[in-house]
């Protein structure tokens, strides 16, 4: 599996561009899988029901699985935050994951850079940013890439990772 990441202060634009591209890495017949990292604490099942229940009496993990999905829970317990490495180990085969958010980690990534918003480029900081996209002129040694160009940026990520 081809791993290729997203780095960007909250609110650049990193979920709306991921969401732009992920249809125009599909059409190309490319399997793709999305892992994202939140620093707040997030919970997808509600109380009260059965899958809630079997978490709160102590089960390590629950899978919930219908006919159009399944969804495997993990509770840390107490346990370290898993790694990248740990979480690509669990996602089912595919020829591409992207990556939204381990930014510290070392896998190529395209920083979303907004310069209107007033922080700090990543790049210059993270040797792992490999282009930047961006809205505006900004001056980087790395490619930079119209942050509104999404057939530019699939292409460009294609080409950084020697994908058809």
């Amino acid at each position: 599996m081809k791993v290729f990441g997203f780095a960007g202060y909250s609110g650049s634009g990193k979920t709306t561009l991921i969401e732009q591209l992920l249809p125009r890495f599909t059409a190309r017949g490319l399997t793709v899988s999305m892992i994202k990292h939140t620093h707040h604490n997030f919970d997808v099942d509600q109380p009260g029901k059965d899958s809630y229940r079997h978490r709160a009496a102590g089960a390590n993990e629950v899978l919930l699985t219908c006919d159009t999905r399944w969804v495997l829970m993990h509770e840390l317990r107490g346990q370290p935050e898993a790694t990248l490495e740990a979480q690509l180990a669990v996602l089912s085969p595919c020829d591409l994951v992207l990556v939204e958010g381990f930014k510290q980690t070392s896998i190529p990534k395209l920083e979303v850079h907004r310069p209107a918003y007033g922080k700090p480029p990543i790049w210059t900081e993270n040797p792992s940013v490999v282009a930047v996209a961006t809205d505006a002129a900004v001056d980087c040694h790395l490619p930079l890439l119209d942050l509104n160009d999404p057939d530019a940026i699939v292409a460009f990520i294609l080409n950084y990772l020697e994908l058809p």
